[in-house]
This record gives C-alpha cells, structure tokens and sequence, in this order.
C-alpha cells in the first residue's frame, strides 16, 4: 500500500500538484520588479537616433535586426506575467499614437526600479502607488503649459514636415530629411478632406535593389506582378473589377453529355467561345479597356481580350481588390457581367514598368487628392526595407495623431527633464511620506534623457547636470545635443526636434498605470500547464480594414 504524503499546511495545500505560489515582498514583487528591469535594459540601448539594433529570430526562424521596441517585443514572446504587464501597457500605446512604445517600457521599468528602493527602505506598497499616481496627475496637469505650438493647417507640407522628422529620425537617423518628405507628402496626398486620415491609406511596396534614396511615393496602387495578358498600357481609362475568375464556370454537380456526330462536337465548342467572346465584347463595349480579377485567368478568356485589346491584370488578395476598387472608384462584380458608369472604375493611366528588375503594375492617378498613396521603398536588403517601413508606418501614424492632436511639444528630452524639475519641487511641499514616491517620479523621468545620451556615446550625468543647469534659468525648452559628441545641450524646438502632445500624454498615463499595477500585485498562483502542444495564434493574418 502506497503512503500518502501529506502536502504543507498553508495556501499551497489547496492547490494541485505541480502548481505554484508565491507571496510577500521578496518572492512575489521584488521578483517581479526584477523581471521588468530587465525587459526596459533589454529596449533601453535602442532608444533614440543612436539606437542600437537588436538581432531577434522568432519561432519560425525569422531574423530581425530593428531597433523598434513594438516589433522587438512582438516577436520575443515573453512569457513572464509582470512583464507582460509592460508589453501589454506598449502594445496599448502603440494603438493609440503608434509611437512611443520604448518610452513607456523604459519609464515603467525605471519607476519599478525606484519602487524597490523605497519598499527596502520600508515605505508600504499602497504609499508608493499614492505617491506615483499624484505625480502622474501633476505631470499631466504640467504637460499642457510645456507645448510649444499648434500646426493650424494639417495639409502645410513645412509645418508637418518638422514633427514626422522626429518621429522617423529615431529610426532612421541620417535617412530623416529624404523620409520626413516622402513620408510627408504620401500622407498629405490622401488626407480627405473631412479630416478623418486612415492610416491603410498609405501603401507600402517592397522593390529589392538600388537604396533607400531612390525610393518614392505613386499616387494610386503599386502590384508586384506582370499582366495576364499582351496588353501592356491604357491610358485615361475606365477599368471593370470582378471579384470571380475570368474563367468558364463549372457547374457544382456532375452532367452528361451525349454527342453522336462531329457536327455536334463542333456546335457544342463554338457554342462555348461564342459566349466567352460576347461577354469579353461586352465590357469591351461599355468602355472598359482594363479589366481587374480576383481570380484565375482562363485561356480561352486570354485569348479574346488580347483580340478585343483588353488588359487584364490578376490581383488574388481580395484586400488589395477592395483598395484597388476604392483608388479608382470602381465596384466590385461577383459575376461576368458588363459594368455599367456607376460601376466601372477611372484610372489616369495603368502600365507595366520594371522597377530594377521587378515587373510592377501601376495604377497611377494623376489629380492632387488621390484615395491610396502608395510608397514604393527600394533597399539593399530585405532587413534595410523592413527597418524602412518601420520608420514610415511610425511617420504616418504621427501624422494621424496630428489629425487628432494638433499640438506638439519640444523634444530631445526637454519635456522629461522639465517635468522633473516641477515635480520635484511639487513633492518638497506635498505632506506624508508619498512625497518620497513622488520624487522618485521625477528621478525616473530623468531616465529619458540619460538614455539618450548614453547611447550617443558621452557621459550621461554631464548631460543631466547641463539640463537641469539650463532649465532652472528658464530654458524649458533645452534638451540633449546628441550631435556634438562630447556632453551639450541646446534649443530642440530651434533644432525642429518636436514630439507629438499625445504621445507624451498617453505614454506617461499608459507606463504610470502599468508600474502600479505590477506593484500591487503581492502573490503569484501559477496553475499547472496543462498538457499537449500550445495553440499558436496567427499574427500574420490581414485584418479586414473596411
């Protein structure tokens, strides 16, 4: 007969075999707190121009050499719940400005870092959440009177230019001048005039060879494919979209047919082609000189569009026939039928054109507001255009938070350090020992600038001291001169060095909330996993963007 092993009086003794628990200050938040130390020191060397790249493969051997906090932790799969907490806080971020997800992960993790120091010096965890959260509320109320302006008209290439710069320069840095344009004009091109900008509106297109200077931005949609056809060019053209194949239908059951002369076999042949050719005559007939299918192309369809001088152009992912439809102003037909004017698309001018050596189709449209922009990157190597289109995606939500927001605030860590300056002097009159989280806030907020400066190479306490030396005269507007190569400062604002006014604010909200949530948790209860292989969600699917 087996002994039975009685389990440890407590919580544990409750719980499964195989569980796991943990509870207190050291086993359950001094853990924690540890482990988002080490997720915001992981991002924190990537902050800024002078970020360096981290080299990630993901689970399906992917590499990944980026210096973007979103993609970095996308594609690490962290598995520690208190981190997770962190990357769930940037993800929501990244919504929300797309911008400013390694801002969040190093402010969280450096009030983390300051939490532990006051909870060893024996402050309760409730004193430390009060002390953040005041500090939090001050800092928002604080963060208005900092903005150093407004961008009136949101189609003002020269004002929108300056804050897209930023953005992309802590990318792409020496890129930022050329992307900042690019970026700029593709967003501006699109921006309807109700005001509401969508981002799915400004396309990307990958084209390997040559750099990043030749690439540009084509008003209209850029595929990576050849035509089906001999057709090669339409100008001025109205275009038929067709979501089903240009191709004999079969019928869903099985038939029988029974043929006893040649003549009959003949008929039967010629009664096929006679329709193809009708219906291809048709569209050719309501105007049409292109014509878009989501489907296969039959041969014998192939065969009278190329003798009735009609283009066709095979597009299979039914997200770009959508777009497509939307850049022309076309509607999609489920069936083979000729368009009527409501119905068929315009388009100024579709040709093929090599870009390097990649066959593109180019459905251009030469007017000033076009629906789609879509921006075709060239580079050296994949990994080279994928940090590109980083950089631009960052640049085009920027552009959407100006729609949104319209203020924007100095940069190079001016905001940061001016903050700290405030709060400080708030938590010296502010009673009860949440002063001392209070200042804790700010010394975290220092940490910004200090990472900027470390990464460009010089002594980041000079800086610090320089800041707080320039700010106290009054200049609020002094950050980091990441440029000189030895400890400075100088006018970001005058250096057009601008952050967006919303994703400071919701940065500083979204890491606040995140730190104070890992430290109000005081136990861990791990269930036992269950058995079997883990179900992998699918993050490379296309969401439906209509």
């Amino acid at each position: 007969m087996a002994m039975h092993i009685p389990k440890a009086p407590g919580f544990a003794q409750m719980l499964k075999d195989g569980a796991r628990h943990m509870s207190g200050l050291d086993e359950a938040v001094f853990r924690n707190i540890d482990a988002c130390k080490e997720l915001a020191n992981t991002t924190k060397s990537a902050y800024g121009p002078f970020g360096l790249n981290k080299m990630v493969i993901n689970h399906l051997d992917k590499l990944f050499v980026t210096n973007d906090a979103a993609t970095i932790l996308r594609e690490l799969e962290v598995q520690h719940p208190a981190a997770k907490m962190l990357i769930l806080a940037s993800q929501q971020q990244e919504q929300e400005c797309g911008d400013g997800t390694n801002f969040v992960l190093i402010f969280a993790g450096a009030l983390l870092e300051k939490a532990e120091d006051l909870l060893r010096m024996g402050l309760s965890v409730p004193e430390v959440i009060k002390g953040y959260e005041m500090a939090c509320k001050q800092a928002l109320e604080i963060l208005p009177a900092l903005v150093v302006g407004k961008i009136e008209n949101k189609k003002n290439k020269g004002e929108v230019r300056n804050v897209i710069r930023a953005a992309v320069m802590s990318k792409q840095y020496g890129l930022e001048e050329f992307l900042a344009d690019l970026v700029t004009d593709a967003s501006i091109s699109v921006m309807p005039n109700s005001g509401n900008f969508n981002v799915d509106n400004v396309r990307i297109c990958k084209v390997l060879g040559q750099g990043v200077e030749n690439s540009k931005a084509i008003q209209g949609m850029v595929f990576k494919r050849q035509v089906e056809g001999d057709v090669k060019k339409a100008e001025n053209c109205k275009v038929a979209v067709y979501t089903c194949p240009l191709d004999v239908m079969h019928t869903e059951t099985k038939g029988t047919v029974l043929i006893k002369t040649a003549a009959e076999l003949l008929d039967y042949s010629r009664g096929e082609e006679t329709q193809v050719e009708e219906q291809v005559k048709a569209i050719v007939e309501s105007g049409c000189k292109v014509a878009v299918t989501g489907g296969k192309v039959g041969e014998l369809y192939l065969h009278y569009c190329n003798k009735y001088g009609l283009m066709i152009v095979r597009v299979p992912s039914k997200f770009d026939v959508r777009r497509l439809c939307k850049t022309i102003g076309a509607t999609a037909l489920p069936r083979l039928t000729a368009p009527t004017a409501e119905e068929a698309g315009h388009c100024d001018e579709v040709k093929v054109d090599e870009i390097g050596d990649t066959p593109v189709i180019i459905f251009r449209q030469k007017s000033d507001a076009s629906p789609i922009t879509t921006i075709v990157i060239r580079g050296a190597t994949e990994n080279t255009m994928d940090d590109i289109e980083r950089a631009i995606d960052d640049g085009v939500n920027t552009y959407k938070g100006l729609t949104k927001d319209n203020r924007y605030v100095a940069g190079a860590g001016a905001v940061e350090i001016e903050l700290a300056k405030q709060i400080n002097s708030y938590g010296e009159k502010c009673p009860g020992l949440a002063q001392y989280a209070i200042q804790k806030f700010a010394e975290s907020l220092e940490e910004l600038p200090r990472a900027l400066a470390t990464n460009s190479g010089v002594k980041a306490s000079d800086v610090i001291s320089r800041l707080y030396a320039a700010h106290q005269e009054g200049n609020q507007n002094v950050g980091v001169d990441i440029e000189a190569g030895v400890p400075a400062v100088k006018n970001a604002v005058e250096a057009k060095i601008l952050d967006l006014f919303s994703t400071k604010y919701w940065s500083l909200k979204f890491a606040t909330v995140a730190a104070c949530t890992v430290l109000s948790v005081d136990q861990i209860i791990m269930a036992k996993p269950a058995g079997g292989p883990k179900p992998r969600e699918n993050k490379n699917t296309e969401e439906d963007d209509d």
